[in-house]
């Protein structure tokens, strides 16, 4: 592995393999549970508004762990002065990457004038990425969609890119759907929009000096390596969210690492320490135990086993005993 400065996995690496940000899912917990499967991959938080860095406590929505490097933040947001301030405030907390989200089609973000929307709008998201390349020295990336509504055709999307790439924007991560913005919720416009691969390795071939990720219904490790092909990174969210395990070669694959043993019952225990000092600044074990869930899946007893996690876990007095007896269960079925 090559190491940057403070010791931190480089950025220019990582983003061969990246776990895209997901809502209620790629909080901090998930984050240190993925880092048992992957040292290697490039980790996203969840999507933050910029505007309330100005005005919540910082450390709640911005702290990590070391063991999170490296890590970009999402950040959403319209007003260049406001993304670029939390950009620097980015930096300063020691994350390795700022992120535009250019992506999220829900109707609550568009009524912040940011996300998917915003690609109807170049000039104005150009200026954003102007803004907080001035602001900081990390990389400021885009994840976006290949268009929206009826803003989808190529000349669309190449205009886009070259006004993005001109700003500054160091690397694009492209879902390889369009959006819709009204008739379609965030969960449809996973699926019902179809997936076009092929609109964006055309891109790539036109624009080769343009990183450029592949997002979008990426499932298994084999197809990651087959767009890696043709792209210079992949993003992969729901797929590896609901079955972490399934990617437990990430490291091995992507970036050449030794073959190491991976289990859930290894994973757990792992957290362990993690999620006693959780419980000592006075965080809730579900917190963390909810993102294990998806940890067992189609072995006999799995759905008891994960009854009985959320059960105890979410009581107001669960202790580390729950996840101890988590772990031996699984290590006594050879899990």
């Amino acid at each position: 592995m090559k190491i940057g400065e403070g010791g931190k996995p480089l950025i220019k690496e990582a983003y061969q393999f990246s776990v895209a940000p997901m809502l209620d899912c790629t909080d901090r917990h998930f984050r240190v549970l993925m880092r048992q499967i992957s040292k290697r991959s490039l980790l996203y938080t969840e999507m933050i508004v910029a505007k309330a860095l100005q005005y919540k406590t910082r450390s709640k929505l911005l702290n990590f762990d070391e063991i999170e490097h490296p890590i970009a933040l999402q950040l959403g947001g319209d007003d260049p002065k406001i993304l670029s301030e939390a950009a620097a405030i980015a930096e300063s907390w020691g994350y390795d990457e700022i992120n535009l989200n250019l992506g999220c089609p829900s109707p609550r973000v568009q009524s912040g004038n940011f996300g998917a929307c915003l690609m109807a709008y170049p000039d104005q998201v150009a200026k954003c990425i102007e803004a907080m390349k001035s602001a900081t020295n990390l990389p400021v990336t885009i994840k976006q969609r290949i268009g929206i509504d009826n803003l989808e055709s190529e000349e669309f999307l190449l205009q886009f890119l070259d006004r993005m790439d001109k700003a500054g924007a160091d690397r694009f991560s492209i879902h390889a759907r369009k959006a819709w913005l009204k008739g379609l919720n965030p969960k449809q416009n996973r699926s019902i929009p179809p997936l076009q691969y092929e609109k964006v390795a055309k891109i790539k071939n036109s624009r080769p000096k343009l990183i450029i990720e592949l997002n979008g219904g990426l499932k298994t490790p084999d197809a990651c390596a087959n767009a890696l092909r043709t792209f210079d990174g992949v993003m992969v969210g729901r797929a590896i969210y609901s079955n972490p395990l399934l990617w437990r070669q990430i490291d091995e694959i992507f970036f050449g690492d030794k073959a190491k043993t991976i289990t859930a019952s290894k994973i757990i225990k792992e957290i362990i320490p993690y999620a006693e000092n959780h419980l000592k600044n006075n965080g809730r074990l579900w917190d963390i135990c909810k993102h294990t869930l998806h940890l067992v899946h189609g072995e006999h007893g799995a759905r008891k086993w994960r009854h009985e996690i959320s059960l105890q876990a979410q009581r107001s007095n669960a202790d580390l005993n729950i996840l101890e007896k988590a772990a031996r269960q699984l290590e006594d079925a050879g899990l």
